[in-house]
């Protein structure tokens, strides 16, 4: 993605940079201005950014500083820019004083270090804050351990309910109180044996941990394909006969459950492959600048399979185009998330549902309408939403038809982006990752 700055304010900077990278070294202003063969009144003008320089000139400033041309010119990469600026959006507006946005290459010029350590914490803070809403989510829908709470606390009630009785009637027949002490040794040892299972559900062993990376079939293969970046270029190349492979090599998949699980979501990724080949789908996304609104022929009025398969072309990289970072979530008629691909600042739950004014989920009121909105997370992120609602299969006269709802996301980066896509005139929904986790108490739609 490239930089947010506008490029003649990252070029203004030069002087600014090169003062200090100076300051930096130690060097005198007429030390640096005699190395490189100009004035020092001409070298202060630089540094003042009243006079432009490229060229030679630059290249020979760069050399003693003992920088990359590009770094003086440029400043701060784009990635740590948008970094940068990603710490101002999130935590700008709890600050007393707002950060200087427009300051970020000056700073990352001045304190590369600096500016690197605040962008790595913001990569670990968002790493974190992604845990513990997975670990929330977890505990509040986790099947077993609602299951196993269950019965614990069924067996506080009878052993409480049973003392009771024992303290209570003191002339109890010999043979009842027996009964009673049994009851009470029974309900004891059920309850030391719950607890036992769920000091090991959270706390497995280094074998356990080893064999169980998660602890459902769901967030095994979901973990498969997350390692996978959602995209197998096996299955692209030889479809549905690759699947085995994939398979062999992923960690887990030893458990049945599990592995009917993967070869059931792969066998969907192989079909989707099938019905819209990586050789179209490619070089049509890429065109239409991963557009969906323009690829809708590709799918023959299938919506859906353009927006899955849209999430399964290669992100881009550093050294390689791609498909910008695309989240994808998918849910069945009764609005349970079945499929899910993760994307920063966009939190979908693992367990429950996810947040009510979701265009998914407004998908479902909207059969075979296809719909596209902007979306506002509590934290300032702002993402682009396309959603459909279709069968998942043709169905017969009379036959109820099984409803799938498909929620493609990708992030809109500033306002100039969001300008240039055509959505300033377009009404934002102020959304969140589900109301168990969401910070908008005024919400109409919590609940």
């Amino acid at each position: 993605m490239a930089s947010s700055l506008p490029i003649g304010r990252r070029t203004e900077l030069t002087g600014n940079r090169i003062r200090e990278r100076r300051l930096v070294l130690g060097l005198k202003q007429a030390d640096l201005a005699e190395a490189v063969g100009i004035s020092a009144s001409y070298l202060n003008l630089i540094e003042h950014n009243r006079r432009r320089i490229g060229g030679k000139l630059l290249v020979a400033l760069a050399r003693e500083l003992a920088v990359e041309p590009a770094q003086l010119s440029e400043g701060a990469d784009a990635t740590l820019y948008d970094a940068l600026q990603s710490v101002a959006r999130a935590h700008g507006g709890n600050a007393d004083a707002p950060p200087e946005i427009d300051r970020i290459d000056e700073m990352a010029g001045r304190f590369p270090g600096w500016a690197a350590l605040i962008a790595a914490q913001q990569k670990r803070i968002a790493s974190l804050d992604a845990m513990v809403e997975g670990l929330r989510d977890r505990i509040g829908h986790d099947p077993l351990l609602a299951e196993a709470m269950h019965e614990v606390l069924s067996s506080v009630a009878a052993i409480r309910s049973t003392a009771d009785i024992l303290v209570r009637e003191a002339d109890i027949d010999a043979v009842w109180r027996g009964r009673f002490h049994r009851n009470l040794h029974e309900e004891a040892e059920r309850l030391s044996t719950r607890a036992t299972a769920l000091i090991r559900h959270f706390e497995p062993d280094e074998a356990e941990a080893d064999a169980r990376a998660a602890s459902t079939p769901t967030e095994t293969v979901e973990a498969m394909f997350e390692a996978a970046g959602h995209h197998f270029p096996e299955i692209e190349a030889h479809g549905r006969d690759a699947i085995p492979a994939v398979l062999a090599r992923a960690a887990g998949m030893n458990d049945p459950a599990t592995r009917a699980l993967g070869e059931r979501w792969l066998l969907a990724y192989a079909n989707d492959a099938a019905r819209l080949p990586l050789a179209v789908m490619r070089p049509a996304a890429e065109a239409a600048g991963y557009d969906p609104a323009q690829l809708l022929r590709l799918g023959q009025g299938d919506v859906a399979l353009v927006l899955r398969r849209l999430a399964t072309l290669p992100r881009k990289t550093e050294l390689a185009p791609g498909a910008p970072p695309f989240g994808l979530a998918v849910c069945d008629g009764a609005g349970a998330l079945i499929f899910r691909r993760r994307l920063a600042a966009f939190s979908i739950p693992r367990f429950g549902a996810g947040c009510p004014l979701w265009p998914l989920y407004r998908a479902l009121g909207r059969p075979g309408q296809p719909e596209m909105s902007l979306i506002d997370m509590p934290q300032g992120a702002r993402f682009r939403a396309w959603a459909v609602s279709q069968p998942t299969a043709p169905t017969g006269f009379g036959e109820a038809p099984v409803m799938q709802a498909v929620m493609l996301l990708t992030p809109i980066a500033d306002e100039a982006q969001g300008a240039a896509q055509g959505l300033a005139q377009m009404a934002a929904i102020p959304a969140g990752p589900g109301c168990h986790l969401c910070p908008r108490r005024a919400c109409p739609a919590r609940h």
